[in-house]
C-alpha cells in the first residue's frame, strides 16, 4: 500500500525565546569600547552603551572609521535596541547608516499582541520611504540585543543556545554553539573566556560568514572580543576599555 507523496518541506519550527536566568544581573550602566581591526589595520572603533530603564535593557551601538580608512570609505553608523530583562523579548531595533554616499535610517517595531513586526526604512539621500509588515512569534530578539540576551543564558561547552531572531522581515532560528574556553588578550586586559559561534540557516547571521563572540567566563558573561570572517576579510573587535558608571 503506497504512502503517497511525501510533503516537499517540513514546517519550520521556531524555538521559544527562553527568558533570562533569574540569577543573571544585567548591567545597570555599562560602556564597552572596542578597536576594530581589519587585516593589519585598525579600521575603526565601536562603542556599546548599555543602560537599564525600568525593566528594559537599552543598548546603543556606534561604529566609526578612523585614519586612512575614513578617506577611502567613511562610516558613521548608529544602532539602537532594547529588550525586557525579565522575558528577553526585544522592544525594537533602529539603525542610522552613513556609509560613503549612502544614508539610510530604519525603525523596526514589534507588536506582540498582534503578532506583527513593522519596519519603516528611509533613504535620506533620495528622500524616499517604504514600510513593510510581517508576522512574528510571541517573543523575538533582534541582531543587536541578541549579543547581550545570550549572555543571560547558561553557557555549557558543547551545547547551543537557540533563539528566534527578527531579521529582514523574517524570523530565523539562531543556534549559538558554545565551542570552548580560551584565554583572550585585549587592550583592556587578559580574560578567561567562553567562545560562542552563532549560526543560522538563513538571514544576516548566515550571510555574514562566520561570527564568533568571546564572553568572560564568569557571572557577567561580558563580550570582550567579536570576530566576523567575511568573504573579503576578517574583522576583529578587541575590547579597549569598559566602564560601569
Amino acid at each position: 500500500m503506497g504512502l503517497g507523496p511525501k510533503p516537499a518541506t517540513q514546517p519550520v519550527v521556531i524555538p521559544t525565546l527562553q527568558p533570562p536566568q533569574p540569577s543573571f544581573a544585567f548591567p545597570t550602566k555599562q560602556t564597552l569600547t572596542f578597536t576594530v581591526d581589519w587585516r593589519v589595520f585598525t579600521a575603526g572603533t565601536a562603542v556599546f552603551q548599555l543602560e537599564q530603564q525600568g525593566t528594559v535593557q537599552k543598548i546603543t551601538a556606534t561604529a566609526d572609521t578612523i585614519g586612512a580608512v575614513t578617506m577611502l570609505f567613511p562610516v558613521v553608523d548608529k544602532f539602537q535596541a532594547g529588550f525586557d530583562t525579565k522575558t528577553g523579548c526585544s522592544t525594537g531595533f533602529s539603525k542610522q547608516l552613513q556609509e560613503g554616499r549612502r544614508k539610510v535610517s530604519s525603525e523596526l517595531n514589534f507588536d506582540y499582541g498582534r503578532g506583527k513586526q513593522t519596519q519603516v526604512e528611509k533613504n535620506l539621500v533620495k528622500g524616499t520611504s517604504k514600510e513593510q509588515t510581517a508576522s512574528i512569534p510571541a517573543c523575538v530578539t533582534d541582531s543587536l540585543s541578541a549579543i547581550f540576551y545570550a549572555a543571560s543564558q547558561p553557557m555549557v561547552v558543547g551545547q547551543s543556545i537557540r533563539f528566534p531572531l527578527a531579521d529582514s522581515m523574517r524570523t530565523v532560528t539562531v543556534a549559538m554553539k558554545i565551542e570552548g574556553k580560551e584565554e583572550i588578550k585585549t587592550p583592556a586586559g587578559t580574560f578567561q573566556t567562553i567562545k560562542a559561534e552563532p549560526t543560522a540557516d538563513e538571514g544576516i547571521v548566515k550571510n555574514r560568514g562566520h561570527i564568533w563572540v568571546w564572553y568572560t567566563d564568569d557571572a557577567r558573561h561580558m563580550p570582550v572580543q567579536i570576530q566576523a570572517r567575511l568573504f573579503w576579510g576578517t574583522i576583529t573587535f578587541h575590547l579597549q576599555s569598559f566602564e560601569t558608571k
